[in-house]
């Protein structure tokens, strides 16, 4: 089967830093008589230590309509997503004319069009592109929207195909969500968006894709879930949720059959979520270090975050050659993942 290949991706995250003390000192005062609030204030002092929105913070802690929060969502996704995509192609060599797919995702926003149409119509791609858009994907959707392009590559000679997307999860901060999973992801999300090329001869260093993989949990559809209300999309999740890699891993390794692990790029989701997958996967922390500093430095970015962390692999790139796996986790429970090798820009 012939190689796809991802270039390096561009990352634009929100202004507005953020930091872990901002959020708990509105918890706290917000929140005094929550029955649990000084185990919570515990728990929520190990999040994140930044992340940024796309708005200020009074902005995202004020009391908004539906529309008020996806009217904004919507601006600042494409507004994003642009910025990144101009980047992206342009640090891959590329016109936007140049550009023969694209494949979009965004789970925080309710437009349609959608944002493949608005990218298509900002950037100047030619009208007459293949287009696909991820809608329900949330925080798997950066692995997945790369499959897709994946797929496209591989069925059409000389194809490149733009992927880009992005989230703002900081919308879906509601005051009336009190469950303690709900403070966490409160302190657990950022605000950003990603680009990146897929081609099918290499544009630059970067990951040359041998495989590709798609999985859902069975029984999983409630673990993590969208909900939405007349305030807005809300973000569930049930008590056999913080089990899903454990659950998923047999099936991950079996469908790895040996493949060698020399690097990984995961999806952030939390350090419950890294630490199992470093345990079931037999990793050493330092094949984890980009994916700790991201989660850390810009929080759970969504779709994004897999993209944002391969961007960050850049900084210390494995050796040309090596072997490794690229990892997205997504609701219920879902994976996506490729087999990659680490190439040096010339043609494999």
């Amino acid at each position: 089967m012939p190689y796809a290949y991802i270039s390096r991706p561009t990352t634009v995250l929100g202004e507005h830093l953020v930091t872990v003390s901002e959020m708990t000192a509105d918890i706290a005062v917000r929140h005094a008589d929550h029955p649990r609030i000084g185990a919570i204030l515990r728990i929520l002092a190990k999040s994140p230590a930044t992340r940024r929105f796309s708005r200020p913070l009074d902005v995202v802690l004020a009391d908004r309509t539906f529309a008020e929060r996806n009217a904004a969502a919507v601006e600042d996704v494409l507004r994003m997503s642009a910025a990144a995509s101009h980047r992206a192609l342009a640090d891959a060599g590329l016109d936007p004319r140049d550009v023969d797919g694209i494949v979009t995702t965004s789970s925080t926003t309710d437009w349609v069009p959608g944002l493949d149409i608005a990218l298509q119509r900002k950037l100047g791609l030619a009208a007459d592109i293949s287009r696909t858009a991820l809608t329900q994907s949330g925080c798997g959707g950066g692995v997945h929207a790369l499959t897709k392009a994946v797929d496209h590559v591989r069925a059409r000679s000389g194809a490149r195909v733009l992927v880009a997307g992005g989230e703002v999860l900081s919308a879906i901060h509601h005051h009336d969500d009190q469950d303690v999973a709900h403070f966490i992801f409160k302190l657990l999300w950022g605000d950003s968006a990603v680009a990146a090329v897929v081609s099918g001869v290499p544009l630059g260093p970067g990951l040359a894709v041998d495989d590709t993989w798609e999985y859902v949990l069975p029984g999983s559809a409630r673990r993590y879930r969208k909900r939405v209300d007349a305030a807005g999309m809300h973000f569930d999740s049930d008590k056999d949720s913080t089990q899903s890699v454990v659950d998923m891993a047999p099936a991950l390794r079996k469908w790895l059959d040996g493949w060698p692990l020399d690097f990984v790029v995961t999806h952030t989701g939390g350090l419950a979520i890294l630490a199992d997958l470093q345990r079931e996967l037999g990793l050493a922390e330092e094949q984890l270090v980009h994916a700790y500093r991201s989660l850390d430095e810009d929080g759970n970015l969504g779709g994004p975050a897999v993209l944002r962390v391969l961007e960050r692999t850049y900084e210390t790139p494995p050796a040309a050659g090596q072997q490794g796996l690229l990892l997205g986790f997504g609701p219920g429970f879902t994976v996506g993942a490729a087999k990659v090798t680490w190439q040096d820009g010339s043609e494999a």
